[in-house]
């Protein structure tokens, strides 16, 4: 049980000391544990991007994996911290959305509020769960315990709704979901929802940029400022080979993306 390997995803970034302190308990707690940074990057209390880069990630570990994601504007509020366990799985965070994107369409086991205070960092603080709850239950599930130790079984947890692109008249309407560090700008519309168009004859536009086409990769971009790629996660991706598309453009999280084939979408973009 001492190689399960432990993730981390936060909002925390680097210019603190906080992930560097979880790390101190886990390890205080498991000298043997083995964890691995997803991101620490998430922008500030951004619960749906870290939902987001946990539900691409997740799959990718083998079973066993603690996944443990701390994106918690609510510490110290009413929302309850969660372990969920998930065909093989572990899943540890803020019972506010952030596990429920990587447990869509897959089986969920049990789900337990971390209420048996056993398990605590002495003193518990209100405002940083993730040292005193998340951390040490992470590592002494690392060690083997039962997730059934950490506290009661409860029979839901809160969900996240991945918001669906719509079609009127011809033009696809999403959105902009998150903006990498390299400023991809990364929408709700996903490869199976530009299957019913022509893909050389698509027209993209956003934050009052227009796209022509669709390329198979980043490179196919470096004669002109923008292209739009489906990514790694299977989502339409608004690049810029050798730049950076959002300040090239100024789009944010929430601008809208229009799709349609042939001439320039019409209607607004943010």
């Amino acid at each position: 049980m001492e190689g399960r390997l432990i993730t981390l995803t936060t909002d925390f970034g680097h210019k603190d000391p906080f992930v560097g302190i979880m790390k101190g308990v886990i390890f205080g707690i498991n000298p043997k544990a083995n964890i691995i940074d997803l991101s620490h990057g998430i922008p500030p209390q951004d619960i749906l991007a870290g939902a987001l880069v946990l539900r691409y990630a997740a799959p990718v570990f083998p079973r066993g994996t603690i996944h443990m994601a701390v994106v918690d504007p609510g510490v110290g509020g009413k929302r309850r911290p969660l372990l969920i366990e998930s065909e093989g799985s572990f899943f540890i965070g803020p019972d506010n959305g952030i596990l429920s994107l990587a447990l869509e369409g897959k089986k969920v086991g049990r789900i337990i509020n971390l209420s048996n205070e056993l398990y605590y960092l002495k003193p518990a603080s209100a405002t940083f769960h993730g040292r005193d709850i998340f951390a040490p239950v992470a590592a002494y599930l690392s060690l083997g315990l039962p997730p059934q130790d950490f506290g009661e079984a409860v029979s839901d947890f809160v969900r996240l709704t991945w918001p669906q692109p719509a079609k009127t008249k011809g033009v696809l309407v999403g959105e902009v979901m998150y903006v990498d560090g390299f400023g991809n700008l990364i929408t709700n519309i996903q490869d199976r929802d530009l299957s019913a168009f022509q893909p050389d004859n698509l027209t993209f536009s956003v934050a009052g940029v227009t796209v022509q086409g669709l390329v198979s990769h980043y490179s196919g971009s470096e004669n002109r400022d923008y292209a739009a790629v489906i990514n790694s996660w299977g989502l339409l991706e608004i690049s810029s080979f050798g730049g950076n598309a959002q300040l090239l453009c100024g789009a944010k999280v929430g601008d809208k993306v229009l799709v349609q084939e042939g001439q320039e979408p019409k209607g607004p973009t943010r």
